[in-house]
């Protein structure tokens, strides 16, 4: 069974909701039978290599609101995934593109190292305030998870990857995808949002037994280019 998640690197609902995930996943009976794939979403294509000052003046200025209740926000999350074992540091945290991220994440794809990559890129932004738009930075966390380096390096130096990025973009316009993570199973059935475990598990668990069927969409809490 396929399962394809979209989520942005730098997105805090789609770290919460790969936890949630690997809950549900470790209590799903078919676990050894399930294909994952890391399927990428950009919150921002139009960003900087990097965003001059900290996350919650940059948030307050975009949606009007005053710094205070945009750090409220970014404490309320921390909360949140604190309870799911996850270290969030805003203070710390460097926002910028996450293309080449996406593209180093593909990469690793092909050396059935996608979901290593992914995790090793979201605790780098959201825990130890890594510049994810950083090619040293990418190709080094790239070879301690067991990419190449040279290959690594190769890639960030030219555009490879770049049409696999935008392909992903493309199906997620089409199957209707505005926020994540988003969780489609083997293309049919579909839950948006960091959803609580058991949710989780019952897609697994429907997308099973099911043979045939439409999308079936849910909301829980998400990222979207409005804002999380």
């Amino acid at each position: 069974m396929d399962v394809d998640i979209w989520s942005d690197i730098a997105c805090p609902w789609c770290y919460i909701g790969k936890r949630r995930f690997e809950q549900a996943l470790e209590r799903f009976e078919h676990r050894d039978d399930v294909h994952l794939t890391w399927r990428s979403f950009e919150l921002d294509p139009e960003a900087p290599a990097e965003r001059a000052g900290d996350l919650a003046s940059h948030v307050a200025a975009k949606y009007g609101i005053p710094v205070e209740q945009a750090r409220a926000s970014e404490a309320q999350l921390a909360q949140t995934a604190a309870d799911e074992g996850l270290d969030f540091r805003f203070d710390i945290a460097r926002s910028g593109l996450t293309l080449d991220g996406h593209r180093i994440i593909h990469l690793a794809g092909e050396h059935e190292l996608g979901d290593e990559m992914k995790e090793r890129l979201l605790r780098a932004y959201f825990t130890e305030g890594e510049l994810i738009s950083d090619h040293d930075t990418l190709v080094r966390m790239a070879a301690e998870v067991g990419v190449p380096e040279q290959e690594a390096r190769e890639v960030l130096a030219g555009d490879r990857f770049t049409d696999e990025v935008r392909a992903d973009e493309a199906i997620a316009q089409r199957l209707g995808i505005t926020a994540v993570p988003t969780f489609v199973v083997d293309r049919r059935l579909a839950i948006a949002g960091a959803n609580p475990p058991d949710q989780l598990l019952s897609l697994l668990r429907q997308g099973w037994e099911q043979q045939s069927g439409v999308a079936v969409v849910d909301e829980g809490a998400a990222c979207g280019p409005d804002g999380c």
